[in-house]
């Protein structure tokens, strides 16, 4: 069994799930993704790159000049849709699991509303 993804990792293998990007490519889409919670500065976003390209879950793409500036660009591979899959069926096992115990907890609650008592306290010293 893998470890679970960081978020940023997740978040980054998300942004590349669809098409190649360029590094800041990539930031802005993990910034969208997240809905602004995570902003990768470059040299976060560099070594996590980095460490995903020794493990094979992305790979740089191609390479081009812009304005002077070289943009590299990098995809996804075969096994990092795997580890994204992977990690995506985890977190709805896990968020299926915490709704389900919620919603028992909402309907343990108005029960006892209905039937006029308190919740039991949880004082064992009493």
């Amino acid at each position: 069994m893998t470890s679970p993804l960081q978020e940023p990792t997740f978040l980054i293998l998300a942004a590349l799930a669809e098409a190649p990007m360029h590094g800041y490519g990539v930031i802005q889409e993990v910034e969208a993704l997240s809905g602004g919670r995570v902003v990768l500065r470059p040299g976060t976003l560099y070594g996590a790159l980095d460490r995903l390209t020794d493990q094979g879950l992305v790979e740089q793409e191609r390479e081009e000049v812009v304005d002077g500036r070289l943009r590299r660009y990098y995809r996804l591979t075969d096994a990092g849709a795997d580890r994204l899959a992977a990690d995506v069926e985890r977190q709805r096992r896990n968020a299926e699991t915490a709704a389900a115990r919620l919603a028992a907890r909402t309907a343990q609650s108005s029960t006892r509303r209905r039937a006029g008592r308190a919740a039991p306290a949880l004082n064992p010293g009493a």
